[in-house]
């Protein structure tokens, strides 16, 4: 069985964190794991989950004054890739992955129950996003929608929807856009694969795009998280880059899960209930918010509403059947992405 430790990463801001990384020397002592929480998240949440750990951590010292000390560890990547990590046994006791179709994967894999979004409110999304165009100042390709991104001479970033959820929902957003324009398949194929023939980088997670498009200076037009433009707009300096809200996106809702069989082996339900729960709260939806995750709370949403452009959003469920339907057509083996990446497109 692998075991896992702890190591420093470095952010693509700068910012120096704590990740956890398969290895075959590394372990957890016994006295350890009992008071460590293990978050296994996406790549957009690095600093949302910075701030709400510590708010959490300072709740829980208070309601549990003599207890060990609790701790959380981080680890952050492509969530498609976080979910196999988990499945192929990294110890996460939960999961805040980017769509629930990686949750799914992870509790077709056994390690929790098949209906674990009725477990807690929202179908266990107690935040949502949406997907954005980020361009250099001045827009100087003039991008103003999801068209201008398939112009001659426009060259995209986006992450590979085979590793990251947060691709997956780019992805999704731009085929129903075009079928909504163009009106069926063949047409949202059409314009889908020529837009990812101007992808310029294809990377793993959305932090990777980020870094290529905003550090590395490539491409024109980032398609990204609506809270990781914002992000880039406040951490890498004024002047810089500018968020266009296209007239139509996707309803974004990244998922949150415990994984029951890891938190059985390592004594951590109550932390790992109590931290779930936490995330529906006034202290974390206003951290969502002002981290620009749109919060669930309708309250703190209302404080918050000049922070969040409004736009059309459609949800995979009414556009797509669901995940499973749309993980199927687009994303399994030999789907639509497949065989546009190959040049098979009609």
């Amino acid at each position: 069985m692998r075991t896992y430790g702890v190591m420093a990463e470095s952010g693509s801001f700068g910012v120096t964190r704590r990740v956890l990384l398969a290895g075959a020397a590394a372990s957890c002592a016994p006295s350890q794991a009992s008071t460590q929480l293990v978050n296994v998240s996406y790549d957009a949440t690095r600093e949302l989950y910075d701030e709400i750990n510590a708010v959490f951590l300072a709740r829980w010292a208070e309601a549990h004054a003599g207890a060990p000390e609790l701790k959380i560890e981080m680890s952050h990547g492509g969530s498609g890739r976080q979910a196999r990590a988990v499945i192929d046994g990294l110890g996460a006791d939960v999961v805040t992955l980017a769509t629930p179709f990686d949750i799914d994967a992870i509790a077709n894999a056994g390690l929790l129950p098949a209906g674990w979004r009725a477990r807690l409110p929202n179908n266990s999304a107690p935040y949502t996003s949406t997907v954005v165009f980020m361009v250099r100042s001045g827009n100087p390709k003039q991008i103003a929608d999801w068209p201008d991104l398939v112009r001659e001479g426009v060259s995209v970033v986006t992450p590979n929807p085979k590793t990251s959820g947060g691709a997956r929902w780019n992805y999704l957003a731009t085929w129903a856009y075009a079928k909504r324009a163009y009106g069926d398949d063949a047409s949202a194929r059409d314009f889908v694969g020529n837009l990812y023939r101007r992808v310029a980088v294809l990377d793993t997670g959305a932090r990777g795009a980020m870094t290529t498009f905003a550090q590395r200076q490539i491409g024109d037009v980032l398609v990204a998280w609506e809270s990781e433009a914002y992000l880039a707009l406040e951490e890498l300096g004024p002047g810089q880059f500018e968020i266009i809200t296209p007239s139509l996106s996707v309803l974004a809702e990244p998922a949150v899960a415990k994984v029951d069989a890891n938190v059985a082996k390592h004594g951590m339900e109550a932390a790992a209930d109590s931290y779930l729960q936490f995330l529906y709260q006034p202290d974390a939806q206003t951290v969502a918010a002002r981290r620009h995750f749109r919060p669930s709370d309708a309250a703190i949403m209302a404080q918050f509403a000049d922070s969040f452009q409004p736009l059309e959003l459609i949800t995979v469920d009414s556009t797509f059947g669901g995940w499973q339907a749309a993980h199927n057509a687009h994303f399994a083996p030999a789907g639509e992405f497949d065989r546009m990446m190959a040049g098979a497109l009609p």
